[in-house]
Formats: C-alpha cells, structure tokens, sequence
C-alpha cells in the first residue's frame, strides 16, 4: 500500500506514529481495516526513543514507529486538552469547533465534566458506526458528562470506559470509573497516591477485552489514555525501574499529589503506557488481526509547563522547540 492509499484508508493524514495493514490485508477487508487510535496526554515528542529520548524507555512504540510510518511534522489542533479532542474527534479546525477551552460544567468541587459536544454533532465515530463498525473509547474523554449531549455513547460510541471528566482523571487511583453511563467502583482506592487498582491498567484491560469481543467484525478503538498527565502515580514496581537512576528533589504538593521522586515516577509513568501499546500489539497478533489494523500514536498537546513535577529540561522533552503545553509553538 503507497502513502497516498493509506491515508485515503485511515482517513487521518498528519499523525505522529502509524503502522497500517499489509496490502493484501487491506484488499481483504475491501479498504476498511480496524483502527486503533492511542493518544498520550500531555507527552512531549521527544519523550519516545524513536524522536531521541535518551532517559525513558519506550521500546514498543519504538517498534510500532520502525515498522510503520513517523509523521515530523504533525501540530495538534489544540494546546489543551478538551479542545484537543474536540478538533480530533470532529475533524474540525480550532477556529469553527465548538470547544475551544476547558471549560468545566458544575464547578471545580464537582465531577461533572466539561463544556459537551452540541447534539448531533458528527464525529469519526459517528461516521464508522455507519459503516459497520464497533465503536469503544477507553480513557479520559472530556467533551462532556454522563447523560449529556456530549456523553460518548451521544457521540458515535457503542462502549465508554474511564473517565468523563477531566479533572476526575487528575488521579490515577480514583475510587470509580465511568462504564457506559454507570459507575465502576474500584475497590480499595481512596483518591490517594497509591491504592490498590491503577486505573490506566483497568482501563487498558477493558480496551483489550473490547478487541477480543469484536474480533469478527471491523472495530474503531480510540484509546485517550490519561498518562502521563499529572498527578505523578504509577505502580511501585514501574517505578523501582527508574528509581536511583538519577537525582531527586521531591515534590511537595500545590495543585496535585505530591511525590518522593518526581523523575522516577514520571519516567515509569510513560514506560507504563509504552506497555499497553506491546499489550495491544501482542494481541493483535494473536487474534491474527496485525495485518488488517491501522495503529496510530500520538498525544494531545504536548508536555506540561509545571517543572516542579515534570522535568522537562532533564527529559529533553520538546527538543529545540520553545513552548510547552498551552503555547502555539
């Protein structure tokens, strides 16, 4: 398959990562294969090996990039988050989408959600489902709450695990996700640094069982995972992996939970989410789907401004560009 057909096939042309089907695959399927689309939050390009990162390990996404295709000159449509998948979800320019902030419904004590998607509005998931597909979103949506016009399930999707709202996905040991339009209680969490269910592998697990639930018919997976957005949380074991690496100076808490070793846990943070990408690839392989799914990887605005917690001069994280996330550059 040349570049051009394969963009007419993903429908999406200026990605970070993509590796797409074989052509005989993409022949079998008559131009509609599965599409998996994973989006970081908040991670700066430079993060992943194969853009230069030296510190961080990501060596499946590094594979995905090697076999597939690495887009260098991709922007955002947004440099925050609700607008970000506004534009990704609608296909529309910054300009004539409808979210252009993260504006918050009910207030910032309540986990309500963002400003929502108007009715009816068209998005990509919209469009496959009328070709047929299965529709799952898993991870931090933010285009509005349970049961309003921009719910998920409004929106084109026939599964929605994780987290509605925004600010609710600023801790990764919450004590509920959101299932459709119900609650999951995540027993022995307490909203604290540690617990004992890490919602971004619940989350993941779910996607996964989706795939393998739909794996006879053509599926849309997109997966808005919430790592490695603040707060810095990841499992003890990840973070030993890093752990003794490098300097520390704590951080000691304003806006999000604070942590003995900032560095360490942030590394493990995206090392974490390099794991799922090898999680889903393996599975795609094993339910012999690799070579009739488009696998695409990117993030959503880039690395966070907030030094404290996230190093990013240490991590080298935006490269020679100047700005972070919130900036036009």
């Amino acid at each position: 398959m040349n570049r051009r057909d394969f963009l007419k096939v993903s429908g999406a042309g200026a990605l970070a990562l993509a590796l797409g089907p074989r052509p005989s695959a993409a022949r079998r399927l008559n131009g509609k294969p599965n599409i998996i689309f994973i989006m970081a939050d908040d991670l700066g390009y430079k993060e992943l090996g194969c853009y230069g990162q030296q510190k961080i390990k990501t060596p499946n996404v590094d594979l995905l990039a090697s076999e597939g295709m690495r887009f260098t000159d991709y922007y955002t449509g947004s440099a925050v988050c609700a607008p970000a998948r506004c534009n990704l979800m609608t296909g529309k320019h910054g300009g004539h989408a409808y979210i252009r902030n993260n504006s918050e419904v009910g207030g910032w004590d309540s986990f309500n959600g963002q400003l929502p998607l108007p009715e009816n509005t068209t998005t990509i998931a919209s469009l496959l489902k009328k070709q047929g597909y299965a529709t799952g979103a898993f991870g931090k949506w933010g285009l509005g709450g349970i049961g309003s016009t921009g719910d998920p399930l409004n929106m084109g999707f026939d599964r929605f695990f994780g987290y509605n709202c925004q600010r609710h996905a600023h801790n990764l040991y919450p004590n509920y996700l959101v299932s459709d339009r119900g609650k999951f209680t995540l027993e022995g969490n307490t909203r604290g640094l540690t617990g004992e269910k890490y919602a971004p592998q619940v989350i993941a697990d779910e996607m996964l069982k989706f795939i393998r639930e739909n794996k006879d018919r053509r599926f849309f997976v997109y997966y808005p995972t919430i790592i490695p957005h603040l707060a810095l949380q990841a499992p003890q074991e990840d973070i030993d992996r890093y752990k003794g690496k490098w300097p520390e100076t704590p951080y000691e808490g304003k806006s999000y939970l604070p942590h003995p070793t900032p560095r360490a846990c942030y590394a493990a943070m995206v090392s974490f989410l390099d794991k799922q990408v090898g999680r889903i690839m393996q599975l795609l392989k094993e339910l012999d789907l690799d070579d009739n799914t488009i696998v695409f990887f990117t993030s959503d605005n880039g690395t966070t401004y907030l030094k404290e917690q996230v190093d990013y001069e240490f991590f080298d994280s935006v490269g020679p560009l100047r700005g972070l996330k919130g900036s036009l550059y």
